[in-house]
């Protein structure tokens, strides 16, 4: 994955629609079309191979329509140009972030020294549980 063409390819292919945004604006609000709703064919990026291209579809199927399509509304501000940038912006790093491989685990064992002392913690606090009981005559 190369970011440059990843990001001039989201910049090329993304297609924008405008609609009334509600909250805050005033009587403007009912007038301008503020809010911004982005579509990204997953086709079309480019810089991705197709095992990403596949990850990408799993990671991000909650914004992804059924003509394999990203989409992603957003009204957070009164201006649609800066609602443009921030859509676009958006969208890149939900890309990026999910064609980052996890790490894998590596299974441990406790420490002897961890063990011990989680045993004898056990033993105080049953110590102090035992301490709080009613004694019987």
């Amino acid at each position: 994955m190369t970011l440059s063409i990843l990001h001039e390819s989201i910049i090329t292919n993304t297609q924008f629609t405008f609609a009334r945004s509600g909250g805050k604006g005033g009587q403007n609000v009912n007038k301008v079309n503020t809010k911004v709703h982005l579509v990204l064919p997953l086709a079309s990026i480019a810089g991705i191979t197709e095992d990403e291209r596949s990850r990408l579809q799993k990671k991000l199927s909650s914004i992804i329509n059924g003509d394999d399509c990203l989409f992603l509304d957003v009204d957070d501000e009164r201006f649609q140009e800066v609602n443009r940038k921030i859509a676009l912006a958006r969208i890149e790093s939900r890309i990026v972030n999910a064609l980052k491989v996890p790490k894998k685990r590596k299974k441990t064992k406790p420490t002897k020294a961890s063990r011990e002392k989680r045993l004898k913690l056990k033993k105080i606090k049953s110590e102090i549980k035992r301490n709080r009981r009613m004694p019987f005559d």
